[in-house]
C-alpha cells in the first residue's frame, strides 16, 4: 500500500511540474532591413516584430501556439523535429497535414512536449521561414545529466533584401533561371547584424552548454571557440556520447548542442567564430564566405589568444554515437532518391527527386490517408506528383540519398529521427571512399536533417512507427520551392484507427474550400482525373 501511495505522489508531482506553455502570435509583416545595409523589404514576423521570441519549455510540458493569421496569404507553423506524436494534423505542413491557416482567422497548435533538446518553430507554408517566420525553441530536460553554470543560444539566419516570391519567381523563369544574388543577403545571428554579437563571459572551469540553430535558408555556417574543446552531446534534439570536436559545420535545418569547459585560470581572452560559407554558393565578399567574431572574455584587459589558423571541416557524424544504445537497424526495405535538376519543356527550372518534382494534392494527404480505407495503402491515391510512399508500421526503412548535380542537399524528414549508417563518393568504384559505421558495439548517431554533399551519397534508415502523413524534403527553401518534397505515408490504416482530428483542423479547410476527404482530387476511387501532374524534366547534367 505504501508503494501504491508513492507511486500516486510521484504521479502527482509529475502532473504537477508539467504546465502550459502559451505563445499568443499575431502573425503580420514587418517592413524591416533587419539593421542590416539593405533596402528594407516586407518580411513576416509575430506582433508587428522581428526577430520572434524565442521559446522555451520543458520535458513534460505543452507548447499551445495560438495563433492569428493578419497576412493576406495562408500560413501555418511547424515545430521542425518534434515527431508529433498521434498529433500529426499539428505538423503544420500546409497540403500534407492542414489546409494551413485562412488569412484573418485564428488557429492553436498544441504539442505535447516528448522530447527534450534544440529545435525550432517556422513557417511551413510558401516558405514563410525565408522572409523571417522563424525562432528556435528549446526544450529542457529538468534531469539532464549534464549540468553546466550557464547556457548560451546562437541562432542563424540569412536575410535576403528580396522576398521568398521574388527570389523564387527568378529561379523558375521561363527559358531559364536567372540570378537572384544580384541581392544578396547577410546573417543574422540571434535575431541582429552578426557585427553586433556580444562577447561571452567565462569563469575558469566552469562548464557551458551552447547551443547552436541553423535557420539558414541556403548557406552552411561553422562555429569555432579559438583553443577550446567542443563536446557534442546533442544533435537534432537527440543525446549523443560525448564527442570533441574543434569545430562543428551546420546545414539548413540542423542543430548541435556542446559543451564547453573554460579554462583553469585568467592569463588570457579568446576569440569564437562564426562563419557563413558554401563551395556551391558564388563568391561574393562579405557575404560569402562572411565571418563573425567576437570575444570571449574571461577578465578585462587580458591579452587576445592568435591562433594559427580556424579550423574548418565537414561534421563528421559516422564517428558520434547516440547516448540510448541501438546498434545499427536491419533494413525492411531500402528507397533511392536521386536528387535531380532538370527543365521542363519551356526552360523552367526545377529540383526533384527521382525525376518527380512534388506539386500540392488538391485535399491533403492526411485526410486522404484517414478517408479512402483500403486505397489509402495505395500510392496513387495521393496522387503522382507527391511521390508517396506507403509504409507499413515498424518497418525499418533504409534511404539512399544521392546527389549528382553540383548542390548539395539537406534533407530533412518529418516526424522522425534516422540512423546515419553510411558515406561515400558517387564515383567511387574502389570504394576507398566509402565509410560505414559498425555492424555491432556501435549506436549510430540520429538526427532528423542531414547534409548530402555533391558528388556524394548517405545512407540512413528510419523506423515507421508513428503513424501519419510525413513529408520530406530538401532544407534549402528554394528547393522546396522547386519540387524537391516527396511524402510518406505510414501505417494508413493505423491512422484511421488511432487518429481523431480536431474540429479546428477541418473548419480552417472548410473556410478555404478545400476538401477533407477522398483521393488527391477528393474522389472514393482510384480516378484521379484533375490530379497536378508533375512536369516532364530533362536532366541539366552540368548543374
Amino acid at each position: 500500500m505504501r508503494a501504491f501511495y508513492a507511486l500516486l505522489l510521484c504521479l502527482f508531482a509529475l502532473v504537477a511540474h508539467a504546465k502550459h506553455v502559451v505563445q499568443n502570435w499575431d502573425v503580420t509583416y514587418v517592413t524591416t532591413n533587419r539593421g542590416l545595409n539593405q533596402t528594407p523589404k516586407r518580411g513576416i514576423g509575430v506582433n508587428g516584430k522581428l526577430p520572434l521570441p524565442v521559446v522555451e519549455a520543458e520535458l513534460g510540458d505543452t507548447l499551445v501556439l495560438n495563433v492569428r493569421n493578419s497576412l493576406d496569404t495562408p500560413t501555418s507553423l511547424h515545430s521542425h523535429g518534434l515527431f508529433q506524436r498521434g498529433t500529426n494534423y499539428y505538423d503544420g505542413v500546409a497540403m500534407t497535414t492542414e489546409c494551413s491557416i485562412a488569412p484573418g482567422t485564428n488557429f492553436t497548435y498544441y504539442t505535447k512536449i516528448e522530447q527534450a533538446g534544440t529545435f525550432w518553430i517556422h513557417g511551413h507554408t510558401h516558405e514563410h521561414n525565408f522572409d523571417g517566420l522563424r525562432t528556435p525553441l528549446i526544450i529542457h530536460d529538468p534531469k539532464d545529466p549534464n549540468q553546466v553554470e550557464k547556457e548560451f543560444l546562437f541562432a542563424a539566419e540569412d536575410w535576403w533584401p528580396i522576398t521568398f516570391q521574388e527570389s523564387l519567381a527568378i529561379l523558375m523563369q521561363p527559358h531559364g533561371p536567372g540570378n537572384p544574388y544580384t541581392s544578396p543577403p547577410y546573417t543574422l545571428i540571434n535575431g541582429v547584424n552578426g557585427s553586433l554579437v556580444e562577447p561571452l563571459h567565462f569563469e575558469p572551469g566552469k562548464t557551458y552548454k551552447i547551443r547552436l540553430v541553423s535557420m539558414m535558408s541556403l548557406p552552411l555556417w561553422e562555429f569555432v571557440i579559438d583553443d577550446h574543446e567542443l563536446m557534442v552531446v546533442e544533435v537534432d534534439g537527440v543525446a549523443t556520447k560525448p564527442k570533441a570536436v574543434s569545430v562543428v559545420r551546420l546545414a539548413p535545418g540542423q542543430r548541435v548542442a556542446v559543451l564547453v569547459t573554460a579554462k583553469p585560470n585568467k592569463s588570457m581572452n579568446y576569440q569564437y567564430h562564426m562563419t557563413t560559407f558554401g563551395d556551391y554558393l558564388p563568391l561574393i565578399p562579405g557575404v560569402y564566405p562572411q565571418q563573425i567574431n567576437s570575444t570571449v572574455v574571461y577578465t578585462a584587459n587580458a591579452p587576445v589568444f592568435v591562433p594559427h589558423a580556424i579550423p574548418s571541416e565537414p561534421f563528421d557524424e559516422l564517428s558520434i554515437e547516440a547516448l540510448e544504445y541501438m546498434p545499427v537497424m536491419a533494413a525492411d526495405r531500402s528507397l533511392f532518391f536521386n536528387a535531380t535538376y532538370g527543365f521542363s519543356p519551356d526552360d523552367v527550372a526545377y529540383e526533384s527527386f527521382n525525376l518527380v518534382a512534388y506539386s500540392s494534392p488538391k485535399v491533403p494527404s492526411m485526410f486522404s490517408a484517414l478517408t479512402t480505407g483500403e486505397m489509402s495503402l495505395n500510392p496513387i491515391t495521393y496522387g503522382p506528383s507527391t511521390n508517396a510512399q506507403v509504409l507499413k508500421y515498424g518497418e525499418v526503412v533504409e534511404m539512399v540519398y544521392w546527389s549528382a548535380t553540383r548542390i548539395p542537399h539537406p534533407q530533412h524528414l518529418h516526424g522522425h529521427a534516422f540512423q546515419v549508417i553510411e558515406k561515400g563518393h558517387i564515383g567511387d568504384v574502389t570504394g576507398e571512399s566509402r565509410r560505414r559505421v559498425p555492424e555491432k558495439g556501435f549506436s549510430p548517431m540520429m538526427r532528423d536533417t542531414v547534409m548530402v554533399y555533391s558528388g556524394e551519397y548517405v545512407i540512413v534508415r528510419f523506423k515507421a512507427d508513428n503513424p501519419g502523413a510525413w513529408i520530406m524534403h530538401c532544407h534549402f527553401d528554394w528547393h522546396i520551392g522547386q519540387g524537391l518534397n516527396m511524402l510518406f505515408i505510414s501505417a494508413p490504416q493505423l491512422m484511421q484507427k488511432t487518429l481523431s482530428v480536431p474540429k479546428s483542423v477541418v473548419d480552417q479547410c472548410a473556410r478555404q474550400g478545400i476538401p477533407v476527404s477522398g483521393n488527391v482530387v477528393g474522389h472514393n476511387s482510384f480516378n484521379i482525373d484533375g490530379a497536378p501532374k508533375p512536369p516532364e524534366l530533362i536532366i541539366n547534367r552540368f548543374y
